[in-house]
């Protein structure tokens, strides 16, 4: 347990990661602002110190795994030209898949005062499932431009289809329904296979 008084080094990104371990382990029924500073070893009432409440730390939660994912997929037009078409959007596919916490975004959904916060913190330039289909799309005009898929392919439908799919599953995937990453890695060999120049 952290003593009192005792800055803690990156206090927001413990008190996340406990969260998220809380929501894996017991649900989103468990997230009470003292199970969260329990699991984070911190003192109970650091949470409320930092945050106003419950509702906006989980908005800050979902918010910054939005921001973590949109810099990663922000780095995949650096990709244009190594490997494959098909490789490049498929692990941009499972990074989407594996680095937003479904559990994180249905406690989210389920909490109207967080998701309203969520919803103008996106409204409001926020990078989310926009800013991710922004880089996807940027990455795809970028082969095109390197003649690796063709002139004609509609890139921002392409950025749209997996963008949406990844989100659709993320928002309805649970235990006993199909692998969404087998799912995701089929959608990339569709919309690749379209275009016999998309390897």
């Amino acid at each position: 347990m952290s003593p009192r008084g005792v800055a803690i080094p990156d206090l927001r990104e413990r008190l996340f990661d406990a969260a998220e371990r809380v929501l894996a382990r017991e649900g989103p029924a468990a997230l009470t602002s003292r199970a969260i500073t329990g699991e984070a070893g911190c003192a109970k009432g650091l949470l409320h110190a930092h945050f106003d409440g419950l509702d906006e730390f989980v908005a800050e939660l979902c918010l910054s795994r939005f921001a973590r994912t949109a810099q990663e997929a922000g780095e995949l037009p650096e990709r244009a030209g190594h490997a494959t078409v098909s490789d490049n959007l498929t692990a941009a596919a499972l990074a989407l898949l594996t680095s937003l916490d479904p559990a994180v975004i249905g406690v989210t959904m389920t909490r109207p005062a967080t998701f309203l916060r969520v919803r103008q913190a996106l409204a409001g330039g926020a990078p989310g499932f926009t800013a991710i289909q922004d880089a996807i799309n940027a990455y795809l005009e970028a082969e095109q431009r390197l003649g690796r898929i063709a002139d004609s392919t509609d890139t921002t439908s392409v950025a749209l289809a997996l963008v949406g799919t990844v989100h659709h599953l993320l928002m309805t995937s649970w235990s006993g329904t199909l692998d969404p990453q087998d799912q995701a890695k089929r959608l990339v060999a569709l919309l690749v296979d379209a275009d016999p120049s998309g390897s």
